[in-house]
């Protein structure tokens, strides 16, 4: 007899519930620790000016409950599940609801639309939620919701490489980006970058990296390298917060990998901006016993 551990669909949708309002109001630490530092490394300049408002409006969002960007994003579910926990059902049958409830209580900006192509009036209540799960082999459960704006998705890319373009192909397609779209994105930018999978794969590595902490770099050393490499390469333009010039205009560059075609070099890009509202939280669950 093995001992596992209950999850339902009802814990879920209560954590995304809780969690909706205080992702839309409060800043995570290590986005603004991040941000204290960059202020920290600008002299007198427009960087510096863009960096203090962002840092007095995310402590006045916090003090007052109100959204840290009136753009309250879609809401992003990613529910990662271990090997001890049983999940009966469907996970995300009820997290459309919560999502609704959320967003009406809090006052948060609705900003999905029925259809992208043919009816495009708005839901009225944020829905549907975009969701992933994923099964690991970490015990436990754990869901990390992400409100991400308007205007940094459409700052981000997915672009099918070559093998022949190889890591000097990424590069340059990521300066590319950077430079035709990161003053749109609302800077400083935490940068996600999916290389590998498919073309459907490709541009979930880069959202998941966007859910790693700023300054925690990737566990393979070289992909560690290859993200200071960017870092400095994005900072070195010289747009800054705000894209008005300075210093910092990225807190962090992230890039998850994975294997892909022979033929295939899969390339994404998820600008995460200033505003980088996400949250993890552990799911509480229910031991059971009695499972072969």
């Amino acid at each position: 007899m093995n001992t596992f551990n209950l999850l339902t669909k009802e814990m879920i949708a209560q954590a995304v519930y809780e969690a909706i309002p205080q992702t839309a109001c409060v800043l995570p630490a290590d986005v603004r620790d991040a941000l204290v530092r960059a202020r920290g490394l600008e002299g007198p300049s427009r960087g510096a000016i863009v960096l203090d408002q962002l840092l007095e409006n995310a402590d006045i969002a916090e003090a007052d409950r109100v959204p840290i960007c009136q753009d309250t994003g879609t809401t992003w579910v990613c529910l990662e599940i271990g090997p001890d926990v049983l999940l009966p059902g469907d996970a995300f049958s009820l997290v459309n609801d919560a999502v609704a409830r959320a967003y009406t209580e809090a006052n948060l900006r609705k900003s999905v639309v029925k259809d992208a192509l043919v009816d495009r009036s708005n839901t009225g209540d944020n829905t549907p939620a975009f969701v992933d799960v994923e099964f690991v082999d970490a015990p436990g459960a754990r869901v990390h919701v992400l409100l991400k704006g308007g205007g940094s998705d459409n700052a981000s890319r997915v672009v099918m490489l070559t093998p022949g373009a190889g890591r000097e192909g990424i590069v340059r397609e990521v300066m590319d980006c950077v430079r035709h779209k990161a003053a749109n994105a609302c800077p400083p930018l935490v940068i996600g970058i999916g290389v590998g999978g498919t073309f459907d794969k490709v541009a979930h590595l880069a959202k998941t990296a966007l859910l790693r902490p700023v300054g925690c770099a990737s566990e393979n050393p070289e992909v560690a390298a290859f993200e200071r490499e960017l870092l400095d390469m994005v900072n070195a333009t010289g747009m800054g917060p705000g894209a008005l010039g300075g210093k910092t205009l990225a807190l962090d560059v992230h890039v998850n990998t994975a294997p892909c075609h022979i033929a295939a070099l899969p390339l994404a890009i998820n600008m995460g901006c200033s505003a980088m509202r996400r949250m993890t939280i552990e799911l509480e669950t229910t031991p059971v016993g009695g499972v072969r």
